[in-house]
C-alpha cells in the first residue's frame, strides 16, 4: 500500500532501540525522511546504519536527552535544518522503574513526569508551526497498556502515562484540522529489553532456552504471541498517513487482546 507519506519529515523521539526505532523504520521503508534520537551514541550510530540501509528515506541521527528543554530545541532544529520541514511526530520514551507506590520518592514522581510529559509538551511547542505548515501533519504519542489497566508495580508508568492521554485527547480537539492527534498503547511486544529479560531468566535457570522463556510470556495473550515490534511501526505509519484521515484522539490498543479492560 502506497501511504502517500514519501517526502515528509518526521522526529521519533527514543527511537535508538524498542518500539521508537521500530516506528523509524516503517517510516523510512515509506520514503519518510528521519530524524532518530537517543541518549546512547554507540547505540544511535547502530541503528542509523540499520536504518540508512533500508534505502529508504534519509536518515538523520540527533544525540539527546528528552528530559532536558535544550535538547528537545536541537532535535526540531537538526530536523528544519537538515529537511526544511516536520510533517510527523512520534514521541516514545524508556519507562519509568519499577517501583510500588510505597517505594516511590518524590524525585521519582518529578523525574518521570519529566521523562513521559514534559518531553511530549516540549516537542510538540517547539514543533508546532512547522506541524501546520504546508496543510498540516500528525502527532502520535506511544505510550503503554498499563493506561488502560494498571500494570502491578509500575505505579509510575500507571498513574503518569494517563497525563499524556489527556494531553493527547486536548491536542486533536485544539489542533485539529490542520494536525490530527493519537496515542497507541501497546503491551508486550519483543524489543531488545524483552529479548535482554528472557535471556537473563535463561541464565538464572527460570527458562531452559529462549524459546520458552518467550512462549511462557505469551500465554496470557490469547493470540499466543507478544507482539512483533515491526507490526506496530507498520501502524505508526498508517496513523501518519492520509490512508487514516478520519482518526483523530484515539487511544489504540496494540497487545493481541491480552487487556481485560471494557473500552
Amino acid at each position: 500500500m502506497n501511504l502517500k507519506i514519501r517526502g515528509n519529515s518526521a522526529i521519533i523521539t527514543a527511537s535508538s532501540s524498542g518500539l521508537g526505532k521500530a516506528s523509524a523504520a516503517a517510516l523510512v521503508r515509506e520514503g519518510v525522511n528521519v530524524v532518530i534520537n537517543g541518549r546512547d551514541q554507540q547505540k544511535l550510530d547502530q541503528t542509523l546504519a540499520e536504518l540508512k540501509a533500508l534505502n529508504g528515506g534519509e536518515v538523520i541521527a540527533c544525540q539527546g536527552d528528552i528530559t532536558k528543554k535544550e535538547d528537545i530545541e536541537k532535535l526540531v532544529k537538526t530536523a528544519v535544518d537538515n529537511f526544511g520541514r516536520i510533517d510527523h511526530l512520534v514521541t516514545s520514551a524508556g519507562g519509568p522503574p519499577a517501583k510500588s507506590f510505597v517505594e516511590t520518592t518524590e524525585a521519582d514522581w518529578y523525574n518521570s513526569y519529566d521523562l513521559l510529559v514534559m518531553s511530549v509538551v516540549r516537542l510538540v511547542k517547539e514543533s508546532l508551526e512547522y506541524l501546520k505548515a504546508d496543510g498540516g501533519g500528525t502527532i502520535i504519542n506511544i505510550t503503554s497498556i498499563s493506561v488502560k489497566e494498571a500494570i502491578n508495580n509500575l505505579v509510575l508508568s500507571n498513574s503518569v502515562r494517563m497525563t499524556v492521554i489527556g494531553l493527547m485527547k486536548t491536542l486533536a480537539k485544539e489542533l485539529s484540522p490542520e494536525i490530527r492527534v493519537n496515542a497507541v498503547l501497546p503491551g508486550s511486544h519483543e524489543t531488545s529489553r524483552i529479548k535482554e529479560l528472557i535471556n537473563s531468566e535463561v541464565e538464572n535457570g527460570l527458562y531452559d532456552n529462549y524459546q520458552e522463556g518467550l512462549s511462557a510470556k505469551s500465554k496470557s495473550v490469547p493470540l499466543n504471541k507478544i507482539g512483533d515490534p515491526e507490526n506496530l511501526g507498520d501502524l505508526i505509519a498508517f496513523l501518519s498517513s492520509p490512508k487514516s484521515a478520519h482518526i483523530n484522539g484515539d487511544s489504540i490498543v496494540v497487545d493481541g487482546g491480552a487487556s481485560s479492560s471494557n473500552l
